[in-house]
């Protein structure tokens, strides 16, 4: 696996448009701090530990406020004006990564608690299969509020239902979507260029690819993820609190393994 990695090519993009009205500050979501660092800080780190040639953020709430506090010199900056959704994010960053080829990771700027490994696995798993799309999932014993992944023959993903256009059978599924991605190039400008908004919010959905990706007869598989804690999302104070737990944790795990 290690070497099919040395050998791929790899671009990230970092969703951190969200303004994080939940967090009950001005300050956008993704610059509050976990251990001492902006919550932006893990996930561009999980891009340049994965290899990444281009890292792309999108930004959105307080943009120049993130890019005068995030100077490093590897990452491009580019604005999502309006809050159309995941989807509309995405598609924000075409230009920058126009006539790049390879595989496209898929991160979120608020979910800090990934393991370098658990990245490494999800794009080795993409490689092994050769899927054009691949999702990385959870199971939860308590689904409500996240999309849920619904699958047909040979474990292929058909769709991802969010739980506001969800049936009341599709909303028993335990299996949820991460809002992590491992996606061909070639393929996910094209997919996400057709997204429509035709949903309860009103939005351009990035889950909405892999109906397209079926459609194309493609191959959508999941990455399920056992520690559901490391998906977590931040989206509350409560959440920064325990998200900054977890994190001291591991740092004093490193520091007695050293010693």
């Amino acid at each position: 696996m290690l070497e099919d990695l040395k050998k791929r090519k790899l671009a990230t993009i970092i969703l951190a448009a969200g303004k994080g009205t939940r967090m009950r500050s001005d300050l956008a979501k993704v610059l509050h701090y976990i251990c001492g660092k902006p919550m932006l800080f893990y996930p561009l780190e999980l891009a340049r530990n994965a290899g990444s040639e281009i890292i792309v953020a999108v930004v959105g709430h307080q943009s120049d406020v993130i890019r005068k506090r995030v100077k490093d010199k590897d990452i491009v900056f580019v604005e999502q004006k309006e809050q159309l959704g995941t989807g509309h994010a995405v598609l924000q960053t075409r230009d920058a990564l126009k006539g790049f080829e390879g595989d496209i990771l898929i991160l979120c700027g608020d979910v800090p608690l990934l393991l370098p490994s658990t990245i490494e696995a999800l794009i080795g798993c993409h490689l092994t299969n050769n899927a054009m799309v691949t999702v990385m999932t959870t199971r939860l014993d308590d689904p409500t509020g996240y999309g849920r992944i619904v699958k047909g023959r040979g474990d292929n993903i058909l769709k991802i239902v969010e739980e506001r256009d969800a049936t009341d059978e599709e909303k028993r599924i335990k299996e949820i979507n991460s809002g992590i991605y491992c996606v061909k190039s070639g393929f996910l400008f094209d997919a996400v260029a057709r997204i429509g908004n035709e949903n309860a919010q009103g939005e351009y959905y990035l889950t909405d690819i892999l109906e397209i990706a079926v459609r194309k007869k493609c191959k959508t598989i999941s990455f399920v993820v056992d520690d559901s804690l490391e998906v977590m999302g931040i989206n509350t104070l409560e959440d920064l609190e325990r998200a900054d737990r977890v994190m001291e944790e591991r740092i004093d795990k490193i520091f007695i393994a050293k010693e």
